[in-house]
């Protein structure tokens, strides 16, 4: 791609880690079928802990399958209560399904980018075991309140920063505050393979467990004489562990990039009526996962449907994003709505950005959003 809105210095050579990556998948492909294979993953896990400072990374075949390991690693299940937010999507609250725990729904802040810790103090149970913050839009929140919160109700952390590689908080990154961090390598993350996932935690006995069952159990972990349960297949695949160690040495570019795009359209939006731009990602911790606006319009839900419509994608236009506790599959499981996520969702455009989205086509979606913004007000 073109990037010519980014400084010269920052720039990877494209071209020349395109064709090693090339090189490399065919030697890999070359030494195929290999079923013991674990070479890439296993220095896919050491270059990921060196850049991250933890102990360790478990390479999982998923972000989802990573919350599932992380949250069985902690030997969490049937009869156990795990707080999640309502503003999260469902990605992040069908691992605790799976586990065979709880989810119990916890309400945003009114600006959406933290837990509303008061409502979260109403909601633990005595079976509660965990908490799932989760980094919706790659924001982190305050991660010296959640530990504090955690430690009071004797709560394990599990972070979701599936969407917040590269965000920072306190200094440091997300993902490495909690018991354990689970990040996603799905395309369209920063730092991608397509598919799959790993997990960041300094605790010997999580790495061992999870090891253990993201591969049918096998072998045993040491703290498990005879084993109660069944692991799941969720290993890494080796060519995508390759892809993944290829985009991880061009990290600081995509992380820089995806800040860039974020900043760019904000500069483009500020002052558009009926848009009111977040925040600035280059001056904060955050990622810049999404462009992030409040829509000050009537009928922010329908605003955004039409700009996917236009060729904006937006995370409520383009995949009708709701909060967590309405979904269909999850409404009998909490008592109350939390109704300030429902809010925040409802009026937030987010933008989805790639690697791809240069500066003309992010030109092209501020166009877009200014133009219909006016319209909107004109007809609604």
């Amino acid at each position: 791609m073109t990037a010519d809105y980014l400084s010269s210095d920052i720039q990877p050579d494209t071209a020349g880690l395109e064709a090693a990556l090339v090189a490399d998948l065919g030697r890999l492909i070359a030494r195929m079928p290999d079923p013991a294979g674990s070479q890439h993953r296993a220095a896919l896990e050491r270059e990921l802990a060196a850049d991250a400072g933890v102990r360790h990374v478990v390479a999982v075949s998923s972000g989802t399958a990573a919350l599932h390991t992380a949250l069985r690693a902690l030997h969490i299940g049937p009869g156990d209560d795990v707080l999640v937010p309502a503003l999260s999507v469902i990605m992040s609250v069908a691992p605790i399904i799976h586990a065979g725990a709880r989810p119990v729904f916890v309400d945003c802040d009114p600006t959406g980018t933290d837990l509303d810790y008061e409502d979260a103090g109403r909601k633990v149970t005595p079976m509660a075991k965990a908490i799932l913050p989760v980094y919706l839009w790659g924001r982190p929140g305050d991660p010296a309140r959640l530990a504090r919160f955690a430690a009071q109700h004797s709560l394990a952390v599990v972070e979701d920063a599936c969407q917040a590689q590269g965000s920072r908080a306190d200094g440091r990154l997300a993902g490495t505050f909690g018991d354990v961090g689970c990040c996603s390598l799905k395309d369209g993350k920063v730092l991608s393979c397509g598919e799959g996932g790993y997990l960041l935690t300094d605790r010997d006995d999580i790495a061992e467990r999870a090891r253990s069952f993201r591969s049918h159990l096998q072998p045993p972990p040491p703290d498990t004489v005879r084993p109660a349960e069944v692991g799941y297949n969720y290993r890494l695949a080796e060519p995508l562990a390759l892809i993944a160690r290829a985009n991880l040495a061009r990290f600081d570019f995509l992380a820089t990039l995806r800040r860039h795009q974020a900043g760019l359209l904000a500069d483009l939006l500020r002052g558009t009526p009926g848009i009111e731009v977040n925040g600035i990602p280059t001056r904060q911790g955050w990622n810049g996962y999404s462009f992030l606006a409040s829509v000050t319009l009537d009928r922010p839900r329908a605003f955004c449907e039409r700009l996917a419509r236009s060729g904006v994608p937006n995370s409520v236009g383009t995949f009708g994003l709701v909060a967590a506790d309405q979904r269909p599959g999850f409404t009998s499981r909490t008592a109350t709505r939390c109704s300030q996520a429902s809010a925040v969702i409802d009026r937030t455009l987010a933008v989805i950005l790639t690697e791809h989205d240069d500066e003309q086509r992010l030109t092209r979606y501020a166009e877009t959003i200014s133009r219909e913004a006016v319209r909107w007000q004109h007809t609604i």
